[in-house]
């Protein structure tokens, strides 16, 4: 079962690239007494996720800090390192570039999805979420195939 709005967000350990080597960082440090905006993708450098999906919460992260934000995560099925990569690809350092490599958060969040079809192994569904310190306060699950729900500027509405 996915995790549902008022729900606390499992203990589990990502990793972001810090002075160009991967840093495990904890959700309890990326989201513990803040306010974040979490959304996530199936695949850095995929078709939607590359060219409407993050560049949105690029564009739109200014205003979305200046509704009491304190960070925007990325989050993808995807290495530090590719991660990284694709945040310069799309001037997205403004937001945390978090990988889940192995997929334990969004397995634990009931968030997975099957990409094998296309040769993608376990990915994540497309999602958005308001974090408040830890806390689910608002969840925006994509139906397959969908693009609407998750994307910043449903989530700037939605603060």
């Amino acid at each position: 079962m996915a995790i549902q709005e008022g729900g606390k967000l499992p203990d589990a350990t990502l990793h972001v690239m810090q002075d160009g080597r991967p840093t495990a960082v904890t959700t309890a440090e990326l989201f513990g007494g803040k306010k974040v905006v979490l959304f996530a993708v199936p695949g850095a450098f995929t078709p939607t996720c590359s060219q409407a999906h993050l560049p949105g919460y690029v564009a739109n992260a200014d205003n979305i800090k200046a509704k009491g934000v304190d960070s925007i995560v990325c989050l993808a099925v995807n290495d530090a390192f590719v991660m990284d990569a694709w945040g310069k690809d799309k001037n997205a350092e403004v937001l945390v570039m978090a990988g889940d490599g192995n997929g334990e958060f969004t397995k634990a969040l009931g968030l997975e999805m099957d990409g094998s079809g296309f040769g993608l192994g376990m990915r994540s569904q497309r999602y958005a979420m308001i974090v408040e310190d830890g806390r689910v306060a608002k969840l925006a699950v994509e139906a397959a195939g969908a693009f609407e729900v998750s994307k910043a500027e449903a989530m700037l509405e939605a603060l």
